[in-house]
């Protein structure tokens, strides 16, 4: 099954170099180990552009989504197993990047 493993920041900033080499170490297990289909980290939230298109006007805004104090700045996608697997390799994945993680397993 595949999860979503969202890394979440408080405005902490870009990663520290020691950062940066714990989470590319991190990387290069999941790769080795099987777990790997895709990550990436995101811009910062203040250049987001939401669009909405439901209505009879596109609407394009500035900026993210909602108001808040955290916001998604990078992800993991992972093939895991079972839902055990994805939370132990995403708690070793917030010890990599020092943020605060989130699971959910895709539909």
């Amino acid at each position: 099954m595949q999860y979503l493993i969202s890394v979440i920041d408080a405005d902490a900033g870009m990663a520290t170099p020691d950062e940066d080499a714990a989470i590319d170490e991190f990387n290069d297990r999941l790769r080795a180990e099987g777990y790997w289909v895709f990550a990436g980290g995101l811009g910062s939230h203040d250049n987001a552009t939401v669009i909405d298109n439901r209505g009879p006007e596109t609407v394009i805004t500035d900026g993210p989504f909602v108001e808040t104090k955290e916001h998604l700045a990078g992800f993991w996608i992972i093939e895991a197993p079972d839902l055990d697997v994805a939370i132990k390799l995403a708690t070793e994945g917030s010890k990599a990047c020092n943020r605060k993680i989130e699971v959910r397993p895709f539909l």
